[in-house]
């Protein structure tokens, strides 16, 4: 993984808006279908306290390698001579209906300045993440129609990968040793979930694990970069001056529709899932999945909401979850920004500087309200969904955040057919 410059101390830019027009709202009644230590003063903030920085919008990128001189799974078949023999079989792996690269990557994306977005609703789902200082937001709605983001993030090469069938986003760093790749959609299907190719030697990778599942890189992994999906408003509240990537000209999407109009739903069946759902729960149940050293756990979102914060133990491994409403569903209603209220997930070690946190939601709290939602029992500091202490002792501290994916519990229970299902009672 290449490392980030020491300083990205650059000037402020302004970018195109290709589109600024904000949808209207639809009519009410069409169908919507990082550790335990003593309490920090506010005049010494923690040494967990990232750098932030302010990220010129026109992004240097860092490009993937050439077309190595490998058999291409991608091709000539999951099977093909000389390959390794895939990690699932080439029958689960379903064809989607459109060719590789026919849901078109986003390979060169723009960006503007987090107050200078128009085109954004408040409740509107975003992908954020931060890296090196260098905060970013995907918005969703663009997602929808590309699926795949390859970008560089705090002069980081990465990927940022949606799938809407498995309700899932992931970011991964493009990186193995000294090679950079680039990923493309294949077209394909697995647990019906994105099925991702690198350009370099047309591998197929599942997007869900970031695994290698046939090709001549079969059985690599990628590391997972921690994400989060909030409400736009959030970022713009804790990134005023992160970035935001544009709508992308030239590709003839429809930018805030939603093709996949009441596919949230709880009892709905899966798209080309050719499995057997686990019985726990509902297959198109909300679900957050927490990994983190070996074990991973399976929180019903419905849960997690009427709790607003849980304690999880993973494998004697302390973890938080938040949960904070006012996050629209994207896959819900005709129009991305309009769909029902699933609210925003965070996780997080609940360690800063050697003490240990324990956390209450405020009553009432939303994305609406701003970013300071949650308090710590210890020193009554506010937290933001984003792990970002913002007012009290220990504000300026930023919570490690911890791998946690939200999805659907069809697609958690498939890739993880041993996951520990957290009790709602």
């Amino acid at each position: 993984m290449l490392i980030a410059a020491a300083l990205m101390l650059v000037a402020l830019g302004c970018a195109d808006n290709s589109s600024s027009d904000e949808p209207s709202e639809p009519d009410t009644t069409e169908s919507a279908s990082a550790d335990t230590a003593p309490v920090t003063t506010a005049a010494a903030p923690p040494s967990t306290t990232p750098v932030e920085v302010i990220v010129d919008v026109k992004v240097t990128q860092i490009p993937g390698g050439p077309r190595e001189s490998t058999v291409s799974a991608l091709r000539e078949g999951m099977t093909a001579p000389l390959l390794p023999e895939p990690l699932v079989s080439p029958l689960d792996v379903l064809s989607g209906g459109p060719p590789p690269d026919g849901i078109p990557s986003i390979d060169a994306p723009e960006f503007e300045r987090a107050t200078d977005v128009g085109f954004l609703q408040p409740q509107e789902a975003v992908v954020t993440l931060t890296l090196n200082g260098d905060a970013r937001a995907y918005p969703v709605q663009v997602l929808l129609g590309h699926e795949i983001v390859n970008d560089t993030v705090g002069g980081e090469p990465v990927t940022i990968t949606y799938c809407p069938l498995c309700n899932t986003a992931i970011g991964y760093y493009r990186q193995l040793g000294d090679r950079i790749f680039d990923f493309g959609t294949s077209g394909r299907l697995y647990n019906s979930a994105l099925v991702m190719y690198d350009r370099q030697t047309e591998s197929l990778w599942a997007h869900y694990t970031g695994q290698a599942i046939a090709g001549a890189l079969t059985g690599s992994q990628l590391e997972l970069i921690p994400m989060a999906t909030v409400a736009w408003e959030t970022f713009l509240d804790e990134h005023p001056n992160g970035l935001v990537m544009t709508r992308p000209g030239g590709f003839g999407r429809s930018y805030g529709t939603n093709p996949y109009v009441n596919y949230d739903t709880p009892n709905g069946s899966p798209t080309f899932f050719g499995g057997t759902p686990d019985p726990r729960l509902p297959p198109q149940t909300r679900v957050l999945v927490v990994r983190h050293g070996g074990a991973s756990v399976a929180v019903q979102l419905d849960t997690l909401s009427s709790a607003g914060v849980l304690p999880l133990d993973l494998g004697g491994v302390p973890v938080v979850a938040f949960h904070l409403p006012g996050t629209a569903s994207p896959i819900q209603n005709q129009q991305v920004a309009f769909g029902r209220d699933v609210g925003a997930t965070g996780v997080f070690d609940p360690n800063v500087d050697g003490q240990a946190l324990t956390f209450t939601r405020m009553p009432g709290a939303a994305s609406s309200d701003g970013p300071g939602a949650f308090t710590d029992d210890q020193t009554g500091s506010t937290w933001s969904i984003l792990g970002r202490a913002l007012d009290g002792p220990l504000a300026g501290a930023q919570l490690a955040p911890i791998e946690h994916i939200d999805t659907f519990w069809f697609a958690a229970a498939a890739y993880d057919p041993d996951i520990d299902l957290l009790d709602a009672s």
